[in-house]
């Protein structure tokens, strides 16, 4: 059976269940990130934050994919979101290794990598804000969590939610059938 037809096959259980996987697990990821970054007090480098753009950009095509596939919208429509969902992810997966890459040596960084902001510059004398901002660099690792660094553990998720989302694309539209 070719891509084609299993594109026409009709979605359901599997496809409804997968995408909403996606919606929460793509939000709660880029939500951590957030949540170190702002609660946590970690400054992003330049590559973590280019590693968000992949999930800002797959959380609303997930919730779509959602609504979709529980509305019994065309399959095509529900299957080609969730083919767009695993694409994405696996370029996010990509950037993930990069970073990972760059932390642990095995080749350089972008040359503009310590040039990233995150401060509150709203705080009164404006240039003293700025001038005590070190932004860190992309091969610093701000921590690790059983060997891994953050870039590390997005290469993780997004090879977890890439093969979740391109699995369900062609899958049948049952888990019982």
């Amino acid at each position: 059976m070719g891509l084609t037809e299993r594109f026409k096959r009709p979605t359901g259980f599997r496809q409804t269940l997968a995408s909403g996987f996606l919606t929460v697990g793509t939000a709660m990821t880029v939500g951590t990130a957030l949540l170190f970054q702002h609660v946590g007090g970690y400054i992003p480098c330049a590559l973590c934050l280019q590693q968000r753009i992949p999930y800002y950009v797959s959380i609303p095509i997930a919730l779509v994919a959602f609504v979709a596939a529980a509305g019994r919208a065309p399959a095509v429509l529900t299957r080609g979101l969730l083919l767009a969902i695993g694409l994405i992810m696996l370029f996010s997966l990509y950037l993930g290794v990069f970073h990972s890459g760059v932390e642990w040596g095995f080749w350089p960084g972008p040359a503009d990598c310590g040039q990233v902001g995150g401060s509150d510059l709203m705080s009164g004398d404006l240039l003293a804000t700025i001038d005590a901002i070190r932004p860190p660099s992309c091969d610093e690792a701000a921590g690790r969590f059983l060997g891994l660094s953050f870039a590390g553990w997005n290469a993780v998720a997004s090879a977890l939610f890439a093969a979740v989302a391109l699995r369900s694309a062609v899958a049948k539209a049952d888990r019982f059938a």
